[in-house]
């Protein structure tokens, strides 16, 4: 979903009172009105004898008095409008600004007429309602500058062709099918204006073209959820403006191409839920030091964790899980400077495009949870290396990324203890490393991290007594299970409490290729065998239902990957 603020901002600082709407267009805006159904009452301001450039959502020219710009989005705390589109907009021949996003128009396909209109707006915005149908060529939009964000909607067919003056377009959350190599490799005149490309969440499939030479200005590209396959092209390294690039959750096969190492504004690289193989090229951590974030999950990666990763000083999100590296841990940890301190007065990741400004997003998993974060983004840093097969101690300097929120070290081969100095790192609320070969006892000044609200520390070697007189009392038992600690939350007396062996945890993690931190293997024979599949396959059903929830996209994804994950 395409988030353009300061256009919506500039648009309103432009109203005028000082000018009448002209006769002809208030009688269009009535018989507009009296096809629409408003259960909240929101347009009672245009009457049959009002001056239309004083109504609510309605802009006029400030020399003219033109109607300009129809402002009908609905927002939180208000009813959604509904009802049918009447041709009457048609006499609104300076209309270059429409807004309907978020109402609830029933299913609606969207009539020829309403297309041909839209040639001539600068911002078309019809996201987040129920209209459906195929999206015809958009080659005739006059004017030089063009938004068009049809995203959230139940569109379907293939992706329409696009005329060189658009800017920006969100077509994500529909249900557009087959190939994107007409819609990308069009053959035109000029070059490409596009700097937002928003193609997430649908059902386009077949392999990403090569022919991304021509759209050079494009700023962030974000295919996810769709089922392409192939490899990640390499004309993709032309793209030397990209600050964004999704293709999460897709059938992508092959290596990162070395390409795009001259993609050198990259912020966001999200490659997670693939195919993709090979090592994690080293040139990441130096060719790309504007990186932000950086999630390669879930795909088959090999060899070992790159130590040039340590110099992406701005780093805040790194998520290599579910993947085959076989190395240590490196001790250059500590040298990404944005994970040592504390949150940022910015609490956005964004980029400024020449339509305003549009807001990153990225799902990352949270206290056990699938979590998308959008406006908050910048206030998150994770680092997740679970899943693996990492060797060696867990690296004192760790313990110096002082602003981490969330660290899983689990499903991996770590020997040795717990850092001492552990409650250094005071933002932490999320601690796992269960599923290791961990040793000794806990340190003391684990104590220290007030926040912490998840720890899994299950099938380990850590022996003695759990510390008291901290929250660590609270914590669920089975985040001790599998180890030698006593105490509360256990029983007072050493004891081995298990209710699986920590192989058969881990096995069955391997077989269903869960996403949660903990991890609790009860033989119920048959019954339990029974409902968890079923549930399961519920879960599957569900992440298909919310594709149209703009708000539940966390859900959509999770019910794709678990999908994923049992077809494997």
């Amino acid at each position: 979903m395409l988030v353009f603020l300061e256009y919506f901002k500039l648009s309103f600082c432009g109203r005028n009172h000082n000018v009448t709407c002209i006769q002809s267009e208030r009688q269009a805006l009535l018989r507009f009105k009296q096809h629409l159904k408003d259960p909240s009452n929101r347009l009672s301001s245009w009457t049959k004898n009002g001056d239309c450039c004083r109504w609510d959502g309605i802009i006029c020219s400030n020399v003219s008095g033109l109607v300009t710009e129809l402002h009908l989005g609905s927002s939180r705390g208000t009813r959604k409008l509904g009802g049918k589109l009447n041709p009457a907009l048609l006499d609104l021949n300076h209309l270059t600004y429409l807004d309907l996003s978020d109402n609830d128009f029933r299913q609606t396909e969207i009539p020829t007429w309403f297309w041909n209109m839209s040639s001539n707006l600068s911002y078309f915005n019809i996201s987040r309602n129920q209209f459906q149908g195929n999206i015809p060529d958009l080659l005739t939009m006059t004017q030089p500058s063009v938004l068009i964000d049809l995203s959230c909607n139940n569109f379907t067919g293939s992706l329409p062709l696009l005329s060189s003056n658009v800017t920006a377009i969100d077509f994500s959350f529909n249900s557009l099918s087959g190939s994107m190599s007409h819609f990308l490799c069009h053959e035109l005149n000029e070059s490409m204006k596009l700097e937002i490309l928003n193609l997430g969440h649908n059902l386009l499939s077949g392999k990403i073209p090569e022919c991304w030479k021509k759209w050079s200005r494009l700023v962030g590209i974000k295919l996810c959820d769709n089922n392409f396959s192939g490899k990640i092209p390499g004309s993709m390294g032309a793209l030397t403006l990209l600050q964004s690039l999704h293709v999460r959750n897709n059938f992508v096969v092959g290596e990162i191409p070395s390409s795009l190492r001259h993609c050198g504004e990259l912020v966001t690289v999200d490659f997670g839920s693939n195919q993709l193989s090979g090592d994690i090229p080293g040139w990441m951590g130096e060719r790309l030091p504007k990186l932000i974030i950086l999630s390669l999950h879930s795909n088959k990666f090999t060899g070992t964790l790159p130590k040039e990763l340590c110099a992406l000083s701005y780093l805040q999100i790194l998520d290599l899980s579910h993947n085959n590296l076989v190395s240590e841990i490196p001790s250059c940890i500590n040298n990404l400077n944005a994970m040592n301190s504390g949150n940022n007065s910015d609490d956005k990741i964004f980029y400024r495009t020449s339509k305003g400004s549009f807001f990153e997003d990225i799902l990352v998993v949270m206290k056990g949870r699938i979590v998308n974060y959008d406006t908050t983004l910048k206030l998150v840093k994770t680092m997740d290396l679970s899943d693996n097969n990492l060797s060696g101690e867990i690296p004192e300097e760790v313990t110096s990324l002082a602003g981490l929120q969330s660290l899983n070290f689990s499903h991996n081969h770590l020997v040795g203890r717990i850092p001492y100095n552990i409650g250094a790192m005071t933002s932490l609320e999320c601690f796992d490393l269960s599923t290791n070969n961990l040793s000794g006892e806990i340190p003391l000044t684990i104590s220290d991290l007030s926040f912490l609200s998840h720890l899994n520390l299950s099938y380990n070697k850590f022996t003695g007594k759990i510390p008291t007189g901290t929250q660590l009392q609270s914590l669920n038992a089975d985040s001790f299970h599998g180890t030698k600690l006593f105490g509360p939350p256990l029983s007072e007396s050493s004891t081995d409490v298990r209710f699986g062996t920590g192989s058969d945890v881990l096995k069955n993690r391997e077989d269903q290729h869960q996403v949660d931190w903990f991890f609790l293997t009860v033989e119920l024979g048959f019954l339990s065998g029974f409902f968890g599949t079923v549930f399961l396959l519920m879960l599957c059903k569900l992440g298909r239902l919310v594709h149209f929830q703009y708000v539940d996209e966390t859900g959509h994804s999770l019910g794709r990957i678990i999908r994923k994950y049992i077809v494997k």
